[in-house]
């Protein structure tokens, strides 16, 4: 009997609601959650289990989920996931408000942080003061060694172990070049690379103080003068704020054994490479061994010897490992108010540690680490804010701190060394000479300061005072090297060429601080090729390897780095052709001038005195100079100056001269290099007697001709013979380099 096709089943056929209910689930299991009569767009209505719970909520997937408290009614349902991502956003928003207006005081919650861990800190040291050894009011490692020294043997100490040598805080001081004394055809070398354009440094106020040369050498030979105008910063290192160890103590570094008592700070200006290959280590002292076929007096005299040079060793080494100490018994009783200033002016936050410095000084006027903490501090805002005032303010200070009672001898010589260091920067070089002859006084036994008060003699231009502080120094340290490149250097000035040869050579050698100096390495080259000695070279090729020198033949040391860099220039190469014309077709106005003058007034053509003559006489008249006009001097040659004012290359040359130069027969002009690779030298003949006047450029040599202009980079070694029957007059044009910028025209430093 067929089964009737009726939609509704049949009566009978009805179960109860537990057996359906069963049924439809596994229904539901073998169709994937879908039933056959619910394919197609039907859109099923709403519904209610038959205990009125909401029937479960059908999803793409096939799977079921309950409907939310409020699916029956219509209401919005929400997920546990949704009020996770309300509060996250919540927090977000918080903190951003929180950060934005400043709710919470930050540096108060780390202050009391820092003042609870200095608190705890000096609770604990209290409770260790009974192991205090050194003295020093605290429990450290050195009081450690030494009480594990009383259980156990000494352990050999690694050069990692050591405290580094004495290092000062505050701002380098970076020295900007002034004007220095006045050229000649070319110039020897005595000074190293200026240092690179930074306005993030103040400028000096007094460079040219009466009878001072900010940042030179001044000594007989004028040219060494000029060139070593930023030596201060050969002097002054470069220092990192903070480096104050507050628990009482200067960090050290590891100094030479030859050079006891430098503080390590003296870093040569020059651009440091890798050590040249080949290059000859520092020779060592030998030391004494005992000769097997001596007699006994002979042994025990040498084994005496020996021991005596040990325990010397012993004993410099003991001076390294000890520790310098800053703190007397008043620093030490506020020592964590100290610590928190401190850390503030290492942070960075320069007016609070002002602040808290300044109360430490009213609360305790007699503790000299709480003003020279303060010294610090306006030494570096000085820095910031690029003020000389403050800088002073610095300097005052520093010295209201080295004359306190009861001022451990560390902290005075450290005030005292910045406190000449900043001077110095300042161009006070009589107060800062002043200071360091106090430092040597109570000092009396530290080689590095009287190295330091030879170079304040040196930037004072007294050769004569320099001279006798380094033979001192040599005849209590023999071997001292950085006293032997600078009295051989001094020895050179004086024109004494082959007594400067083995002081410049053997300081070069000993490799000590300060020493490795493009200003040496030239003036032992330029001595040895004095003397015929072709090992110059070498000496040139090591200041190259160095990184002194641009090549063995291009030794000047105020550069531009990438600028073209070749010996003989044309016109069209320089771009100055119209420059070149106009000389050209005006010479015979220009020599006529010169002439004039010649016969007026010799007197206006100075003789050159900088030792660069062999022989002969040599004379010149400038007209411009660091691209200003000199004096008077255009009313003898008006029409050569206006001629040349229409050429801002030349007279905007702030790094060349503008100069008539005559030279007398039997004239030889030594080998010699310009200061700076910045200009070009164009030289345009106005009598050149024929033969025998001759220039020569590495190793091309050329001749003048009258109405024709030789144009060369005088950075270059040049050579000059006047062999002719009569005097030898040439105009010479200093231009600047065809590569520089606009900006680095108006902004490179005179010389």
């Amino acid at each position: 009997m067929r089964r009737c096709a009726s939609s509704q089943p049949p009566v009978e056929e009805i179960h109860a609601e537990e057996e359906e209910e069963e049924e439809e689930q596994e229904v539901f299991q073998e169709t994937g959650g879908v039933n056959e009569e619910q394919v197609g767009p039907v859109e099923e209505p709403s519904a209610r289990e038959p205990d009125g719970r909401p029937a479960p909520v059908e999803h793409k997937n096939g799977k079921r989920a309950e409907a939310g408290p409020g699916a029956a009614d219509g209401g919005p349902r929400f997920s546990m996931f949704t009020w996770l991502v309300v509060v996250a956003l919540l927090g977000v928003w918080s903190s951003v408000a929180v950060f934005y207006f400043d709710i919470v005081d930050y540096d108060r919650v780390l202050a009391r942080a820092q003042e609870f861990r200095m608190n705890f800190s000096e609770v604990l040291q209290g409770k260790l003061a009974a192991y205090d050894t050194d003295g020093d009011g605290d429990f450290d490692v050195e009081d450690a060694k030494v009480l594990l020294e009383k259980t156990s043997k000494p352990e050999v100490e690694t050069p990692t172990q050591r405290a580094p040598e004495l290092e000062k805080d505050g701002p380098a001081a970076e020295e900007t070049s002034v004007p220095g004394s006045q050229d000649v055809e070319s110039e020897i070398q005595a000074a190293v690379p200026l240092p690179p354009l930074d306005d993030s440094h103040f400028v000096p106020d007094d460079p040219t103080e009466p009878g001072q040369r900010y940042g030179q050498y001044q000594n007989q030979n004028q040219n060494q003068a000029r060139s070593c105008q930023v030596l201060i910063s050969l002097f002054v290192p470069e220092e990192e704020p903070g480096s104050i160890d507050t628990t009482g103590v200067l960090v050290e570094e590891s100094q030479p054994e030859e050079t006891e008592g430098e503080s390590g700070r003296y870093q040569t200006s020059s651009k440091l490479s890798a050590e040249a290959e080949g290059e000859e280590p520092p020779k060592a002292e030998p030391e004494p061994e005992p000769q097997t076929g001596s007699t006994q007096p002979t042994e025990s005299r040498q084994e005496a010897d020996g021991a005596a040079e040990k325990a010397a060793e012993e004993q410099k080494e003991k001076a390294k490992k000890k520790k310098p100490k800053l703190l007397n018994k008043i620093d030490k009783s506020i020592k964590s108010e100290i610590d928190a200033a401190e850390k503030l002016r290492r942070k960075g936050n320069l007016d609070m540690a002002l602040k808290a410095f300044d109360s430490l000084v009213q609360q305790h006027p007699l503790s000299p680490r709480a003003r020279y903490g303060k010294a610090q501090v306006q030494d570096d805002l000085a820095e910031k804010l690029r003020s000389n005032d403050l800088l002073q303010s610095a300097i005052n200070t520093y010295r209201e701190a080295a004359e306190l009672p009861d001022v451990t001898s560390d902290l005075l010589r450290a005030a005292l060394k910045r406190r000449a260091e900043r001077q110095q920067f300042l161009g006070r070089m009589r107060g800062s000479l002043a200071t360091l002859q106090k430092l040597v006084d109570i000092f009396p036994d530290d080689v590095g300061l009287r190295n330091d008060l030879g170079v304040a003699h040196l930037l004072l231009g007294d050769n004569k005072g320099a001279k006798k502080v380094y033979e001192e120094v040599l005849a209590v340290a023999p071997s001292n090297g950085f006293a032997k490149v600078h009295y051989g250097f001094i020895l050179k000035a004086e024109n004494k060429i082959a007594e400067s040869i083995p002081y410049l050579r053997e300081g070069l050698e000993s490799g000590e601080p300060g020493t490795d100096d493009g200003r040496f390495y030239f003036h032992l080259g330029d001595a040895l090729q004095r003397v015929g000695d072709d090992s110059a070279y070498q000496w040139y090729e090591r200041g190259h390897q160095r990184g002194h020198f641009a090549s063995v033949w291009q030794r000047s040391l105020y550069n531009v780095e990438g600028l073209k860099a070749q010996p003989w220039w044309t016109p069209q190469e320089t771009g100055y052709t119209d420059l070149v014309r106009m000389l050209e077709r005006n010479w015979k106005t220009i020599r006529d001038e010169a002439l004039a003058v010649m016969d007026r007034s010799r007197g206006r053509f100075i003789p050159e005195e900088e030792n660069l003559r062999e022989k002969g006489e040599w004379g010149q008249y400038t007209l411009w100079q660091q691209g200003k006009r000199v004096g008077n001097a255009c009313q003898g040659v008006p029409k050569t100056c206006a001629l040349m004012e229409r050429f801002p290359e030349a007279t905007g040359c702030k790094r060349g001269q503008i100069k008539f130069s005559v030279m007398q027969p039997g004239t030889h002009v030594w080998p010699h290099t310009g200061p700076t690779n910045c200009r070009l030298r164009m030289h345009l003949g106005l009598v050149i007697p024929a033969p025998g006047c001759r220039i020569r450029c590495t190793n091309q040599t050329r001749e003048w001709e009258e109405g024709r202009v030789l144009i060369f980079d005088d950075s270059f070694e040049h050579e000059v013979w006047q062999e002719a029957d009569s005097y030898r007059l040439i105009f010479i044009v200093d231009v600047w380099h065809p590569e520089l910028s606009q900006y680095q025209r108006q902004t490179l430093s005179p010389i």
